[in-house]
């Protein structure tokens, strides 16, 4: 079922924790789909505003767009169509036979390729080039992508690690962190969050901003390695902050995503200074006329992601006559 398929390639969107805070309605008679906010997937402490909410819920409209172009298919988009229920947060409906001037079928062939990498990435730049087409990406869902350097980028690092550090020592913060991973031995249904397998090496050396997702614990067999001394970061940033630029932001970070993937890139997320109101503001480029940052992103040249697991279909879409 064609329904069905759409659905799979939406929900292979990233999502913080890998909380895959969505569902998907689809009316037959209407042949639209409605995105709504699923609060299963939302955190509680690292994310009261839902904000983080909102991106994950972005990139999956993001891959719906690239999968339905991909069909054939235009597709009309609105983002918040239905004030009165704020829990619907977007609808897309399928019209004609598409066209090539909204053609972002060239980005499917790495919906379901693309995956975090928490491995080392080798110190070699990006290509000016590559960089460019990146900021276009996200210029094209008007949202800023920037690569921070100088003493931006060490400000950066430093708010990142500032934050790692309370996130070890916060009770909230492990909560919410405890929810979504996933130990070897853990018995739950393994269809949400972060496995064990996929936590990535503790970081012995370099400068690389890594979250650790075992909490300060130790795991038998876990290696610890070096990673990048010059790590590259972008920053995703909006000159408002409201849902309505969440959304964006996740749609231009899964757009960034998917283009970096077909540029045999890898990527990882760094949001350890977003979920903290204080560290969040300075992150900002005070040069620049996007003054909220988004997400944070790490870029590099490394071994490619591992799948994390998603929930069934069946568990995320119903279908109206």
């Amino acid at each position: 079922m064609v329904i069905r398929a759409l659905v799979r390639d939406a929900t292979a969107a990233p999502s913080m924790h890998n909380a895959q805070p969505w569902r998907f309605q689809y009316s037959r008679r209407h042949r639209v789909f409605h995105l709504r906010a699923d609060l299963r997937g939302s955190l509680p402490h690292s994310d009261p505003e839902l904000r983080a909410l909102h991106i994950g819920c972005g990139a999956a409209l993001m891959n719906l767009r690239v999968a339905v172009a991909h069909e054939g298919w235009q597709a009309v988009t609105r983002l918040l169509p239905q004030p009165a229920d704020p829990m619907v947060l977007a609808s897309v409906t399928l019209t004609d036979r598409l066209g090539n001037d909204d053609d972002p079928a060239d980005l499917y062939p790495a919906v379901h390729t693309r995956h975090t990498s928490r491995q080392p990435f080798a110190e070699k730049a990006i290509p000016e080039p590559v960089r460019r087409a990146l900021g276009d990406a996200a210029r094209r869902e008007r949202v800023s992508l920037d690569f921070p350097s100088g003493w931006h980028l060490q400000s950066v690092l430093e708010l990142i690690l500032e934050a790692e550090a309370r996130n070890l020592t916060d009770a909230d913060s492990a909560t919410d962190l405890a929810r979504f991973t996933r130990s070897a031995e853990d018995t739950r249904a393994a269809t949400e969050g972060v496995p064990e397998y996929a936590f990535g090496p503790r970081r012995r050396g370099g400068k690389a901003p890594m979250r650790d997702f075992a909490g300060g614990k130790t795991i038998p067999g876990r290696e610890a390695v070096d990673f990048e001394t010059s790590p590259q970061l972008a920053l995703l940033s909006t000159a408002q902050d409201r849902p309505e630029d969440w959304l964006r932001s996740g749609m231009a970070l899964e757009r960034v995503l998917l283009l970096a993937t077909l540029e045999g890139l890898a990527t990882s997320f760094v949001t350890q200074a977003l979920e903290w109101h204080e560290l969040r503001w300075p992150l900002r480029d005070p040069t620049s006329g996007m003054a909220y940052v988004q997400m944070v992103l790490r870029l590099g040249y490394g071994r490619p992601g591992t799948r994390t697991p998603r929930r069934p279909v069946a568990e995320v879409l119903d279908v109206e006559p």
